[in-house]
């Protein structure tokens, strides 16, 4: 959120967001994708990173057979804030009432000319 914020204010662009609430996978390709993998496998004991890639290459879902490889950099984790950080930020959220934790409005600070 805090990246975001900082996007919004340094291009002056209003940003909403809407999280589907979790386990809607429904609404999420990603999910779907999931549920056709664990169908190709069959029950398969992935016994390998081999056999786990192997038999993540030869599926296909929609026709189409993706792109498979074993990514062996690490990430960074995301942005930590302290709790008196993130209150500071949370005064700059619109949030839809009811619906607090799914839709929140980013506003930019304005830049005086």
């Amino acid at each position: 959120m805090k990246r975001l914020t900082e996007f919004s204010d340094t291009h002056q662009i209003r940003i909403r967001l809407a999280y589907y609430p979790p386990y809607h996978s429904k609404y999420n390709p990603v999910e779907r994708l999931w549920g056709v993998l664990e169908n190709h496998w069959r029950g398969e004991l992935l016994d390998s990173v081999e056999k786990t890639l192997g038999l993540a290459r030869s599926m296909a879902y929609k026709g189409i057979h993706p792109v498979v490889r074993k990514v062996k950099k690490s990430y960074k984790a995301g942005v930590s804030l302290s709790k008196q950080a993130m209150r500071e930020l949370e005064k700059r959220f619109d949030r839809k009432p009811d619906l607090e934790s799914w839709f929140v409005t980013i506003n930019p600070i304005t830049k005086l000319g």
